[in-house]
């Protein structure tokens, strides 16, 4: 047999099942257990009882090991190489912390388990609440939302039901600026609001002048990133929150960025009433694909009771989950929260204290100047303030490339994986034109930082000696270029199995 990569049609583990093969066996049933399952077929329904086989594949141990193994390299991952997302923040993740979550202690735990009997998770997740308000310089947390998007979608609907208790129901508008990430003005229109656009000043940030043109008697808050997608610094921060707060409004602070301020700035101290942290991407905890994620919301004490529950509290003797919070917007996850990744976020921020903290913030910030200092501004473009500093991500446009050869910003991307390093976030923000959004994160050696800039370079150069070349990229993947219209067109989205066409 010849080892066969994987490529783009595997087969599927049904597909490879062959009848009679068996990568397990079970012992045996003697006749306790027999009486055991035949007590338990007697207690249930008739009509839920399996008459037939489920139908499983049947597969050999070391088939359906090579197969997994095939699938895993078929995959980049932050284990391998540099993963520069933009807004996304792919860090590394500290095996120091994969270790622990996988504790029996901690992984074996039941959620329906008596709180008397998880007496320490709960401490953990107490005493991670404190250290968020810490850092962000809110009062209180709740750790339940299970991503950002979701943190965003309790954040407006505390703003909703606040207002409404305060008398201002009528206020059904949120700023969002034209900067932001889409899940702001998706979350705001789920809680019911009008979401209206906050235009970027030439600087490419939100300004005094530009919020007072929009606000009206109607507005309810405003939902901010800090720094910006542009990676820059809303330098005019404090004098917006104070207008909103003048005209009854609350701010809202998307802690998309915050690895860009740990130890040298907090939310809270820029005048925001609720904050949701993404603790997979500021405290490394592993994200991707879909998940695991959290998204713990903070909040100023005047707006504590509208937190959803369960709240973590302390008693006299013991910690307790709290579910009498008087004005809950109520349960957004079931239990208390994606404990096993809030674990994660729990032993980075002991590991690395006050003073790492601060340094990986500073680190970050570093590690992206540098790496923009290295890279060809006559082909990738600074669209806005090209003289400021970028905080921990920065956006460059390739327009000037596409006009020079039509390489598009989606061609560098596409080519960069051929190179055997990720690319960077593409087309966002959407107020910059063939946008390319870089942020390597603070664990990012000189070397990689360098590399990384002379593809991007060595790509600019081929666009003019090489163009078909960059245009049939990637060809060192397992997966090449995908036809992007079928691929998200209705008519060939198979999703079974048996109706997949052939390969040729």
């Amino acid at each position: 047999m010849v080892f066969r990569q994987a490529t783009w049609d595997e087969p599927l583990l049904i597909e490879l099942s062959r009848k009679g093969r068996r990568g397990y066996s079970l012992p045996p049933m003697d006749n306790k257990i027999r009486s055991e399952v035949n007590n338990i077929e007697e207690s249930l329904p008739s009509e839920m009882i399996r008459r037939e086989s489920p139908g499983l594949p049947e597969i050999s141990e070391p088939e359906i090991v090579r197969h997994f193994v095939r699938l895993s390299q078929m995959n980049f991952a932050i284990d391998l190489g540099m993963y520069p997302l933009g807004s996304c923040t792919m860090k590394y993740n500290p095996k120091v912390s994969q270790r622990i979550a996988r504790n029996p202690r901690m992984a074996a735990l039941h959620p329906y388990q008596h709180e008397s009997t998880v007496q320490g998770t709960l401490e953990i997740l107490y005493e991670l609440e404190e250290m968020l308000a810490e850092i962000s310089g809110m009062d209180c947390f709740s750790l339940c939302p299970a991503a950002g998007a979701q943190g965003e979608y309790v954040g407006a609907l505390i703003v909703r039901n606040y207002l409404k208790d305060e008398g201002f129901a009528d206020k059904d508008e949120m700023l969002v600026p034209d900067s932001a990430h889409g899940t702001n003005p998706a979350s705001a229109a789920m809680a019911g609001f009008k979401v209206v656009k906050i235009p970027s000043s030439n600087e490419g940030i939100v300004t005094e002048e530009a919020v007072k043109k929009v606000l009206t008697k109607n507005t309810a808050g405003m939902m901010l990133t800090v720094p910006n997608t542009l990676g820059l610094f809303e330098k005019e921060i404090l004098q917006v929150t104070k207008i909103l707060h003048e005209s009854n409004g609350l701010m809202y602070y998307d802690g998309a960025n915050m690895n860009a301020l740990l130890g040298h700035a907090r939310p809270g101290d820029m005048g925001f009433d609720i904050v949701h942290i993404n603790v997979h991407k500021t405290f490394a905890t592993p994200h991707g694909g879909g998940g695991p994620g959290a998204g713990p919301v903070g909040v100023k004490s005047h707006l504590r009771d509208y937190l959803p529950v369960p709240l973590v509290s302390k008693s006299e003797n013991s910690y307790i989950l709290d579910y009498t919070v008087p004005r809950t917007v109520g349960h957004i996850k079931s239990f208390y929260g994606n404990s096993a990744v809030l674990l994660r976020a729990y032993c980075y921020i002991l590991s690395l204290g006050k003073e790492g903290l601060k340094s990986v913030s500073e680190q970050a910030v570093l590690a992206s100047n540098y790496l923009l200092s290295l890279i060809d501004k006559e082909t990738f473009e600074i669209t806005y303030s090209p003289k400021t500093l970028r905080k921990h991500e920065f956006v460059v446009s390739a327009s000037p490339l596409k006009k020079k050869t039509g390489i598009s910003a989606g061609d560098v991307a596409k080519a960069i994986l051929d190179f055997g390093m990720h690319s960077p976030t593409t087309y966002f923000p959407l107020i910059v034109p063939e946008a390319l959004m870089v942020e390597p994160t603070e664990t990012e050696p000189l070397e990689n930082l360098e590399a990384y800039a002379k593809i991007l370079n060595d790509i600019a150069s081929l666009s003019v000696t090489e163009k078909e070349s960059i245009l049939d990229s990637p060809v060192n993947t397992s997966i090449g270029r995908l036809d992007e219209y079928r691929a998200s067109h209705p008519a060939t989205m198979m999703l079974n199995w048996n109706k997949l066409p052939k390969s040729s």
